[in-house]
């Protein structure tokens, strides 16, 4: 009997011995590590839904239904982490387990909007609008796994449910009216979808995340690529099917799974990580879309749920004091030469956070209501020669650096976005590099 075999029959067996076995051995340590990141999209997702359904300020209302975002996000915004603050929100999450939904896009003109649809694994099986379906609006059918490609517009989710995220581009407090019109022409209609059970949050124990998980796979199975991964996390019994069964593990064995588990958390820090160039870390390719680097993912989702794919949006943080966050005061300065100006064909913006001790980012609250600073921003003065200094600091940096100012907390390590909405070739190539932020 070789190993393969040997481990299947103890799979079945379930007993306390084998569990003792996988353990010793490290296996069941090593696919409670992968196991744990692999799920963890599964529950920020269906985290994230339960909010919206219980209408705490997390985007999405209703299932198949849109619900609305009608002021820009502020430090007050914590229902989805790393919230932008250049786009209004629209959302729905959507269940395709009785037939395919009908969207409705209005016409746009020069307004950027885009609509992702998200699987329950975070991909963005699609991205319509501005960049892709243009912005003469159009009527969209989403039909899920299995079902038939019927109707006007045909697009996919590749799981039965899943979040449908538009944003709207906001040109200041003056323009939130027309965003709105906007935003009431959106449509979406489909049959009528129950309320999804509880799961687990991140937070919970190893035995009731991995239960919830696995009812997660169930209702939105993985796709056959995963297959090797199902395999290398055999010893923990966790199955593409959603078969899962902790009891058959004892305390020894728990203790692997445990000690596991406080790797995966451990890990996403570095894992998020992208590449670093002059003081900026800059996107991975399969960012929006993962395919097997199920770490990245994990540590997407976690601090960035929602993410965009680069040919949409880049989203790029510095290299600081602390690997991506600052500790000091200030003033430090991001400095633009007039021919080096951000290379898109969209807009930029540089937003500001503060960290949690789990991981995520939220906007910053300041004397002057400014949570992110760009191309847009209404009073932004550039120098003489047509080169533009953003300031960050703490404290007001006083005189004509004030204009340019960009608060961060009065406190605390602070950390920053730059956003690169429809990346022109030579940014997405990296032809193109963002200067480093220096201290002023």
């Amino acid at each position: 009997m070789n190993r393969r075999e040997a481990l299947a029959l103890l799979a079945v067996i379930g007993a306390a011995p084998a569990a003792r076995a996988f353990a010793a051995a490290g296996d069941l340590k090593a696919a409670a590590r992968e196991a744990w990141l692999y799920g963890l999209p599964l529950i920020e997702m269906a985290t994230t839904r339960a909010r919206a359904l219980k209408g705490d300020g997390t985007i999405g209302a209703g299932l198949n239904a849109f619900r609305h975002t009608r002021q820009l996000a502020t430090d007050k915004s914590r229902g989805v982490t790393s919230p932008n603050n250049d786009t209004l929100y629209s959302g729905a999450w959507m269940d395709l387990t009785k037939g395919p939904l009908t969207l409705t896009l209005p016409p746009t003109g020069e307004r950027y909007i885009s609509v992702a649809g998200m699987s329950m694994y975070t991909d963005n099986d699609f991205v319509l609008g501005t960049r892709t379906s243009g912005v003469a609006g159009g009527t969209y059918t989403i039909v899920g796994p299995g079902q038939a490609g019927s109707g006007p517009n045909v697009v996919r989710l590749s799981t039965p449910h899943g979040w449908l995220l538009v944003r709207t581009l906001v040109d200041g407090p003056g323009d939130l009216a027309a965003v709105h019109r906007v935003q009431d022409a959106l449509g979406l209609k489909g049959p009528a979808a129950a309320p999804p059970p509880a799961y687990a949050l991140r937070s919970a124990p190893a035995a009731e995340y991995f239960a919830s998980v696995a009812r997660l796979l169930g209702s939105d199975p993985p796709p056959a690529t995963d297959g090797a991964f199902f395999a290398r996390i055999a010893p923990l019994g966790l199955t593409a099917k959603g078969v899962f069964d902790m009891k058959r593990l004892d305390a020894a064995a728990m203790n692997e799974v445990e000690a596991g588990v406080a790797e995966a958390r451990a890990s996403l820090a570095a894992l998020r990580a992208g590449s670093g160039v002059q003081g900026w870390n800059y996107p991975r390719a399969a960012l929006g879309f993962y395919g097997q680097d199920y770490g990245f993912r994990a540590a997407v989702a976690l601090s960035g749920l929602a993410a965009l794919p680069p040919a949409e949006a880049m989203y790029m943080n510095p290299v600081a004091d602390r690997g991506r966050m600052f500790a000091g005061a200030g003033p430090y300065r991001l400095h633009f030469d007039a021919d080096r100006m951000p290379a898109v064909d969209g807009f930029w913006s540089l937003t500001m956070y503060q960290g949690t001790p789990d991981g995520q980012f939220f906007l910053v609250p300041n004397a002057i209501g400014r949570f992110s600073i760009g191309d847009r921003t209404p009073g932004l003065k550039k120098n003489a020669d047509g080169s533009l200094d953003i300031w960050i600091a703490r404290a007001d940096p006083g005189g004509e650096r004030s204009s340019n100012w960009l608060p961060a907390p009065a406190e605390g390590p602070f950390t920053l976005s730059f956003r690169a909405y429809l990346p022109k070739p030579d940014l997405l190539d990296g032809r193109y590099r963002l200067p480093a932020i220096q201290a002023g």
